[in-house]
């Protein structure tokens, strides 16, 4: 586990998930995922957020050991998604006279969450700017909607300088994985809050006036070093900007022709001396990672095989995904293949061309069925031509 201390009146209280293995219906997590919730102790009591109802039983006892018989006044509820809000309903069982922190559209999700009979007397409805006493700590509170659903809220406490950023500054993976910050929250970001960069760069700049020392996200490690870090990689990611330098070649391959046609085209790319070229075959890689990658570079290509006259479905959808999530600010290439009526190229087209400032290069390489000399002279001109500055 890694460290999860906070300091001696602001406890860790969240759990680690294994064995969950897709995350949200959706996301691969070979490393699990955490599920953060904190406790300050004060002359007042309040829990951060609750977890999923798959660590109830943990996070229950990680709460009475932490409260060593005194009851909490307030729970903070920064997020509605049931991964953090779902264990409600077992606080007011355990602790009745428990109130609920939230603001307006809180309340509102939470009757559709929940039965609260007595919720109007335990609500405290609060909105930008009020601060909560708690004693010694006062949580000021920060509205972030859209990051990533419009109730959400951060919380910073001014006595420890603590930044409460609820998904905010997340990652995939438990506490006790052993790996780099980047990747997993890289790929986290851009699949769950990715569409959202211009609320992210609202939040970031409400941030800069703050004096933050910590960070706790309701997602992976506590951010206690090198903040300037974490929070410039979030300007970079919610801004749109390439993150990396180098060609991302998306490849959508039915019987393996056009992927070894990604990599003829990898193989002169790396030749011309871009500093890194990364291909993935879209149908059997991790489709949050593509979206990652596309993200990531600043120069992608997408290749794919035409199909029932239109599309390759894996990467329609890869395209499709990428829209709905504000894809912008690329520099990009397409080839196509096809047998006898290419319909691929004019398909991607089409979807990117509904995207915002991407800069299309020619020439739009046809592939008839394999490639050969010709179509190899073509990839050649867009190798040249992408890595064109």
């Amino acid at each position: 586990m890694k460290d999860t201390t906070i300091s001696n009146c602001i406890k860790y209280v969240g759990a680690d998930d294994k064995d969950i293995g897709i995350f949200e219906g959706q996301y691969i997590v070979p490393n699990g995922i955490s599920y953060n919730s904190y406790i300050i102790l004060d002359e007042k009591i309040a829990i951060m957020d609750t977890i999923d109802a798959r660590k109830t039983d943990e996070w229950i006892s990680n709460i009475e050991k932490t409260l060593n018989g005194r009851k909490p006044d307030y729970v903070i509820v920064s997020h509605m998604e049931p991964d953090h809000a779902y264990n409600i309903g077992s606080l007011i069982e355990k602790y009745p006279d428990i109130k609920i922190v939230g603001n307006s559209k809180t309340f509102v999700f939470i009757n559709q969450f929940f039965q609260i009979k007595d919720l109007d007397s335990r609500k405290i409805e609060v909105k930008e700017g009020d601060v909560l006493d708690l004693g010694n700590h006062k949580l000021h509170f920060i509205m972030a909607p859209m990051i990533h659903w419009p109730e959400v809220m951060f919380e910073y406490e001014e006595t420890e300088k603590v930044l409460f950023s609820a998904d905010a500054f997340g990652k995939f993976g438990t506490l006790d994985t052993d790996e780099e910050w980047d990747c997993e929250a890289r790929r986290y970001y851009f699949n769950i809050v990715g569409k959202y960069g211009v609320q992210v760069q609202e939040i970031l700049k409400k941030a800069s006036g703050l004096d933050i020392k910590t960070i706790c996200p309701l997602h992976g490690p506590i951010l206690k070093e090198n903040l300037e870090y974490y929070i410039n990689k979030y300007d970079i990611w919610s801004s749109y900007k390439p993150e990396s330098e180098g060609v991302f070649i998306a490849c959508g391959s039915i019987h393996g022709n056009t992927l070894e046609a990604g990599k003829e085209l990898k193989k002169m790319l790396e030749e011309k001396g871009a500093p890194k070229v990364v291909l993935t075959d879209i149908a059997r890689e991790d489709f949050a990672e593509n979206i990652e990658d596309a993200f990531r570079y600043g120069k992608v290509i997408f290749m794919a095989s035409s199909y029932n006259m239109d599309l390759f479905p894996p990467m329609r959808n890869l395209l499709t995904d990428l829209k709905g999530k504000n894809y912008q600010n690329k520099k990009v290439g397409i080839v196509e293949n096809g047998t006898w009526a290419p319909s691929a190229g004019k398909c991607m087209k089409s979807i990117i061309s509904e995207m915002k400032n991407i800069e299309i290069v020619e020439p739009i390489v046809t592939i008839k069925s394999r490639l050969n000399e010709e179509s190899k002279k073509q990839l050649d001109i867009l190798a040249e031509e992408i890595l064109k500055d």
